[in-house]
């Protein structure tokens, strides 16, 4: 998962509080003023007397011509180097990525973020943005945590729908009011996952709870931060997982408890590509899937030739990480 710092210099207590709320992942600030940053809020801090200090753990290094390169991707695989390009040249950014280094890139506005983190498809781990405007940052740090994921969706059929009995299913509660059209990915097989849908509809039995998603029984995968699966039941109060919605849009969710109970489950077959996929769900009313518009539909209500949204990928997987390897699972 890609990191974002924010700069903080000369000090400024209402940008350090909006990189807090925003969701920085750390804050840069000077001498004497770690203990004010956390004052405000539980984050690191790069600075002499913070976290990380400068010097010992981390480098800050303006790159002015290409026979630096060689000195930087040798000091990135000792410490943490914080990369500055002069009039944003993307050529030797480029070039250190290519050859595998890991620096964190200074940018000044949005526009510089998106470049740093799309660079040869790949892009920078981490930036450090710095700007003296609040409303910038609170901008530009949305937009960014809102782009992190995206997931091609494809549309599966409903081949069958069968009662299978008594099972452990996992509820996630996250700490995150979904909308229509949102939920998690989850499957039997992580090639293919379905998009469950978050309660939030209404029904004569039970008010929407739009933080919840009846997810499936214990086994199942689903995705999360940085390209891994995990299985539901490895997940715990305070994880992150991905929630997205039916465009393929994702965003990060933070659990906030997990709820395993034994319920009566059914088993859903899907075809997909000509593939068979299946995910094993609570037999309820309140579970959904998520129809090709957005709309969620009642795994009880579904029939044959129903269309729901599924999310597939060619690449096995050995302990949540993509690997090219060809793994049968039924």
């Amino acid at each position: 998962m890609r990191k974002i710092w924010v700069k903080v210099d000369p000090w400024d207590k209402d940008l350090v509080t909006t990189a807090l709320e925003s969701g920085a992942d750390g804050i840069m600030v000077p001498k004497g003023y770690s203990v004010k940053v956390k004052e405000l809020g539980k984050i690191k801090t790069i600075c002499p007397d913070g976290d990380i200090v400068p010097g010992k753990d981390i480098e800050e290094i303006k790159i002015t011509h290409g026979d630096q390169e060689e000195d930087i991707l040798k000091l990135s695989k000792k410490k943490m180097v914080i990369l500055e390009c002069t009039d944003w040249t993307i050529i030797p950014l480029e070039n250190l990525i290519a050859k595998g280094a890991d620096v964190i890139t200074m940018v000044r506005n949005y526009d510089e973020a998106l470049l740093a983190f799309g660079i040869l498809e790949k892009g920078v781990n981490q930036i450090l943005f710095h700007t003296t405007d609040p409303i910038e940052l609170k901008n530009a740090l949305a937009k960014l945590r809102e782009g992190e994921e995206k997931t091609p969706m494809a549309v599966a059929q409903i081949v069958d729908v069968l009662p299978v009995g008594m099972g452990d299913r996992v509820c996630v509660d996250t700490c995150t009011s979904m909308e229509k059209g949102q939920g998690m990915l989850v499957g039997n097989s992580s090639s293919t996952l379905f998009l469950v849908h978050a309660e939030t509809v209404s029904n004569p039995y039970v008010a929407p709870r739009p933080f919840r998603i009846n997810a499936g029984a214990v086994h199942a995968y689903t995705r999360v931060p940085g390209g891994k699966t995990r299985y539901l039941s490895e997940l715990s109060s305070g994880d992150p997982i991905l929630i997205h919605d039916s465009k393929g849009s994702a965003s990060i969710g933070i659990v906030g408890r997990l709820k395993i109970e034994k319920r009566p489950m059914m088993l859903i077959r899907a075809l997909v590509n000509d593939k068979e996929v299946t995910t094993i769900v609570q037999n309820a009313e309140t579970i959904r899937l998520t129809s090709p518009e957005g709309e969620p539909l009642s795994v009880v209500s579904l029939k044959k030739g129903d269309k729901v949204l599924v999310a597939t990928e060619e690449c096995g997987r050995h302990f949540g990480h993509k690997i090219e390897e060809t793994i049968t699972e039924k």
